[in-house]
C-alpha cells in the first residue's frame, strides 16, 4: 500500500468532499470557504497527492504547450531558434515541446494532428522539405500554426520569414565588390521558398552588376554539408570555374570548405566564399566565414508571439513577417584577381 499511488478521489475521501468538488477546485472553477480550502489542502499534503497538469489543463480546455516542429537539431540554426522559441514561450507562462522530423513527412503530419488531440494548443511549424501537396492538406483547416523560415505553400496562416532576396544581393553584392565576376550559386532544392528568393537576390546583384547570367554556375541539392562538397566538384570541373561561391546557407558553406580542403586548395586564396545564416560556429571556423546574418533567435520570439496573439484574438490576421537581414564581413573573401 506504501507505494500505491494517490489518486483524486483519496484526497475527496480524506477531505469529506465529493471528487467533483475538489477537481473543481484544483481547477480554479469553483469558490469555497477558507474552511473547506484549508481541508483540501490539508489531505493534498497528508497524501502527497500531484495532480495531473495535462488532465486538468486538458479538462479546462487547452494544453498551456506549444509544440515547435524543426527538421534537424544537429544544425545550430535550429538550435538556436529552439531555445529563443522556448524563452519567448515561457514569458507567456507556456510550456515548449520539441518535435524533431528529420524531414520525414510522416513525422511533420503526426506533430500537425496533435493540435486535434489538444496535445498542444499551438504549433510552430518549420520544414525543409518542398511539399508535394500533403503538407497543405493538413494545415489547410487549422487554425494556431506559424510558419518559420520556410512555406508551405497555399497555407493561410501567420508566417515568419527572413529577408531572402535582400540578403541574396547583399552577398552576391560584397563578391562584386570584392572584383568577382564568375561567382557560383549553391542552394537547397529549388522548390523551396528560401532557396527561389535568395537565388532571385543572387540574380538581382549580377544585372545590376551587368554580369550574365550562367545557368551552369547555379547548383541545387539538399540543404546539408555533403551536398556542399559535391557542389564544389561540380564547379571546379567546368571549363572556366567560378572564383567565388554564394552558399545559400552556412550549412552548405561547411561542404565547399570540406571540398576545398580535400583538394589542397585554401579560402579565400583559392576561392572566396560566403554563406547565409550567421550560425554560431560561422565565427569560429578557419577562415572565418563571411555571411548573411539572419537572426534565428528573432525568428523563433516573432513566431512565438505571432501564435499567442493567434491563440488569445480569434480576429488576428494571416501576417507574413520579414526578419531584417545583415552583412557579415569576415575573413573568407578576398580580392579578385588577386595580387602577383
Amino acid at each position: 500500500m506504501a507505494n500505491k499511488r494517490v489518486v483524486l478521489s483519496d484526497v475527496a475521501q480524506m477531505a469529506g468532499l465529493s471528487k467533483a468538488t475538489v477537481s473543481r477546485y484544483l481547477n480554479n472553477s469553483i469558490v469555497l470557504p477558507q474552511q473547506t480550502v484549508q481541508r483540501i489542502e490539508n489531505a493534498i499534503n497528508t497524501l502527497g497527492y500531484r495532480a495531473n497538469s495535462l488532465a486538468r489543463r486538458l479538462s479546462m480546455g487547452g494544453s498551456e504547450t506549444i509544440g515547435l516542429v524543426l527538421p534537424d537539431i544537429a544544425n545550430p540554426f535550429f538550435a538556436e531558434l529552439a531555445d529563443a522559441a522556448e524563452e519567448a514561450a515561457s514569458e507567456y507562462k507556456y510550456s515548449l515541446v520539441l518535435c524533431v522530423t528529420r524531414n520525414n513527412l510522416e513525422k511533420e503530419c503526426q506533430f500537425i494532428r496533435w493540435l486535434d488531440t489538444r496535445q498542444v494548443d499551438g504549433l510552430l511549424f518549420t520544414t525543409n522539405r518542398p511539399d508535394n501537396g500533403q503538407l497543405y492538406t493538413e494545415l489547410k483547416d487549422q487554425r494556431n500554426v506559424v510558419l518559420i523560415d520556410e512555406d508551405v505553400p497555399g497555407c493561410e496562416v501567420p508566417k515568419v520569414f527572413s529577408d531572402n532576396v535582400h540578403g541574396g544581393e547583399l552577398a552576391t553584392q560584397a563578391l562584386i565588390d570584392a572584383g568577382h565576376r564568375r561567382i557560383a550559386f549553391v542552394g537547397g532544392p529549388d522548390e523551396l521558398m528560401s532557396v527561389r528568393e535568395r537565388h532571385q537576390g543572387y540574380r538581382q546583384a549580377l544585372a545590376k552588376g551587368a554580369i550574365a547570367y550562367d545557368p551552369a554556375l547555379v547548383l541545387y541539392g539538399d540543404y546539408d554539408r555533403v551536398f556542399g562538397r559535391q557542389a564544389l566538384d561540380t564547379l571546379l570541373a567546368l571549363p572556366t570555374p567560378p572564383s567565388a561561391i554564394f552558399a545559400a546557407s552556412d550549412y552548405l558553406a561547411l561542404g565547399l570548405l570540406d571540398g576545398v580542403r580535400a583538394r589542397g586548395l585554401s579560402v579565400p586564396g583559392s576561392l572566396s566564399l560566403v554563406g547565409f545564416d550567421d550560425a554560431i560556429y560561422s565565427d569560429l571556423i578557419t577562415p572565418r566565414l563571411s555571411t548573411i546574418r539572419q537572426s534565428a533567435r528573432e525568428l523563433g520570439r516573432t513566431a512565438v508571439e505571432a501564435l499567442i496573439q493567434r491563440l488569445n484574438d480569434d480576429a488576428s490576421p494571416n501576417t507574413v513577417s520579414r526578419i531584417p537581414v545583415a552583412w557579415i564581413a569576415r575573413d573568407s573573401v578576398s580580392a579578385y584577381p588577386p595580387k602577383p
